[in-house]
């Protein structure tokens, strides 16, 4: 194999890319200045030999501690639970929510393998009282999977005495009704407030 088939290989892989954008990618990385190209793949071995979980919430981070955990104007009795470290940067984009995170590192999916043991639970469930934590959100996704580890996560959290809240769910803002399916309308009702 050449090294652009060993390059569209390896681009193809990342997530949102078919082989004909790795193909695409691969050509202009040939094209640019070789320079760049030594930057890329120099930031790529950098990220992979610094970038770590953080040793409290499990986000992606250079220190031990991520800027998040450290930062002592977030509420540190207030966590949001999410799947992955880039669920973080989606609710923070809000720029609403102002407690701290746990990542789980994935959901519990049997099918795939992924039992508690292979997430950060055993973690979320010693920072409640060490952290004096009085409100944990889950932020899992609503797939099946998301929604059994939320269940999952609740019942863990239980006899500890900590409130536990699931993120609402239901229609985008822009959303036509009658674009939604009958879950999501069914979830937007079940999640409605006072006005």
């Amino acid at each position: 194999m050449s090294a652009i088939d060993d390059l569209t290989t390896e681009l193809a892989r990342l997530p949102g890319i078919g082989r004909k954008s790795a193909q695409r990618l691969t050509y202009h990385l040939l094209k640019q200045n070789a320079d760049q190209s030594r930057r890329l793949a120099q930031a790529l071995v950098t990220l992979v030999e610094t970038v770590k979980p953080c040793t409290r919430c499990f986000n992606l981070t250079e220190a031990a501690l991520c800027s998040l955990c450290t930062d002592a104007r977030r509420d540190a009795s207030l966590v949001c639970v999410v799947e992955d470290a880039a669920d973080i940067a989606a609710i923070e984009r809000a720029g609403e929510f102002r407690g701290r995170y746990h990542v789980l590192g994935g959901r519990l999916s049997p099918l795939d393998g992924v039992g508690p043991d292979d997430l950060t639970i055993a973690a979320l469930l010693a920072r409640v009282p060490d952290d004096q934590i009085v409100e944990v959100i889950v932020a899992t996704n609503p797939s099946l999977e998301g929604e059994a580890t939320a269940l999952y996560v609740q019942r863990q959290l239980a006899p500890l005495g900590v409130r536990v809240t699931r993120i609402a769910r239901g229609l985008p803002v822009g959303g036509d009704l009658e674009y939604a399916d009958g879950v999501t309308i069914a979830q937007a009702l079940q999640a409605r407030r006072d006005m």
